[in-house]
């Protein structure tokens, strides 16, 4: 079970949803509903996960080969890769259905966008490309902070681009 988790990164995740909650007071100007709360939380933390857990099996050639990266799950055992296909799929469509069943459909669709972003855009393409990838990569973690607020508001007002626009310029220098 500990591998599952970690093929989930949830590190990352974590620091996903510090920036996702704090935007959740922002647009409700106050006290947030919990039950958004929850949702932004909850499938949050599984989209995080599931596109967590796609960069571990897309990656895993590479990962074994970088010293940062090779105690990952999927390296030490290769067993995970089959079996966690269908939690990293279940993971992403929960999430997505999760926010569009409970919030609405644009949360819905940004989650989506998200995962696709990172999995296809940043794993499969910039990643193996180019140096640029960690900056392009940014704008998956600065996408939580988007989907928050339209999980609260429904729209994407400019608050929310400026909101994005901080955390997407705060993770270069910071990594």
């Amino acid at each position: 079970m500990g591998a599952y988790v970690a093929l989930c990164k949830p590190r990352i995740v974590e620091l996903l949803l510090i920036t996702a909650v704090p935007t959740l007071f922002l647009a409700y100007k106050g006290l947030p509903s919990l039950l958004v709360t929850v949702v932004v939380v909850l499938g949050g933390a599984l989209a995080a996960g599931s596109a967590n857990a796609l960069n571990c099996y897309i990656d895993r050639d590479i990962d074994e080969i970088m010293r940062r990266t090779s105690s990952r799950p999927l390296v030490k055992n290769h067993r995970l890769a089959a079996v966690g296909a269908y939690l990293r799929l279940v993971l992403g469509v929960v999430s997505v259905v999760l926010f569009a069943a409970t919030t609405n459909l644009l949360a819905a669709g940004l989650t989506l966008a998200a995962i696709f972003y990172y999995v296809v855009i940043y794993t499969m393409l910039l990643k193996r490309h180019t140096s640029q990838s960690t900056l392009w990569g940014g704008a998956c973690g600065a996408a939580p902070v988007v989907i928050a607020w339209a999980a609260a508001t429904g729209s994407l007002s400019w608050p929310a681009w400026l909101l994005f626009g901080v955390v997407f310029f705060w993770q270069p220098p910071h990594f």
